[in-house]
């Protein structure tokens, strides 16, 4: 405990870091997301192809390869740089690799949404003269979004959890300082681990009971 106490505002700091590449990650994966759900019932054959190549190959390749390729492969190999600070350029990195990972997920989630809308939503669309584009945004994915309210908390709560992994690009997020302070504090490694669990606990359940809120109050009646 004492370690806690005498690390908490850079137990804090490192935290602050995990909520915001989670942020940021929700955000991008969220977009990314819904344009691949588009793009997989979208009435071409090519753009169905390749949303549906995207998430097979994200969906079953580990995280941590992801995360790798990006910190190493566009990074470090390619040379992108997206700030002149290395640390903002390691969570711009890793923010992309989490997106690219999470985004997949989120697809899966909103076109499974999209299955629970009558076909007779979207007829009628059509019957008014609305093209693919406008019936998607405005009748069918709407409907898709309240039908996976709760499936979309849980992929929030795992991309929270995922943000440990990105200490393979660099960034100095909650996990990085637990396993610092570990080996600082080697005769507080109990202490120090639930102390850092029960942070992940305080960030992953209001998420849970937030969304599983919103599941049931935006539910809609068939």
């Amino acid at each position: 405990m004492e370690a806690l106490l005498i690390e908490g505002d850079t137990i804090l700091v490192a935290f602050w870091m995990t909520i915001r590449l989670t942020a940021v990650s929700a955000l991008g994966s969220l977009v990314l997301g819904t344009l691949l759900t588009a793009m997989r019932v979208a009435p071409l054959a090519s753009l169905r192809g390749a949303a549906s190549c995207y998430v097979s190959v994200a969906r079953n390749t580990p995280l941590t390869l992801v995360l790798l390729f990006t910190g190493l492969g566009v990074g470090a190999n390619l040379g992108v740089e997206l700030s002149d600070d290395i640390a903002t350029n390691n969570f711009w990195l890793a923010a992309i690799g989490l997106t690219a990972y999470t985004s997949a997920f989120v697809c899966e989630a909103l076109r499974s949404g999209l299955n629970t809308v009558p076909v007779g939503q979207a007829e009628a669309a059509r019957s008014l003269g609305l093209g693919f584009v406008k019936a998607l945004a405005l009748i069918t994915l709407p409907q898709a979004f309240r039908a996976v309210v709760a499936p979309l908390g849980s992929i929030l709560i795992a991309l929270t959890k995922n943000t440990t992994i990105a200490l393979v690009v660099g960034v100095s997020e909650a996990s990085v300082r637990m396993r610092e302070m570990i080996e600082t504090y080697g005769d507080q490694v109990i202490e120090i681990f639930f102390g850092f669990a029960a942070g992940f606990v305080l960030l992953c359940l209001p998420m849970g009971l937030l969304f599983g809120w919103l599941s049931r109050r935006l539910a809609v009646a068939r």
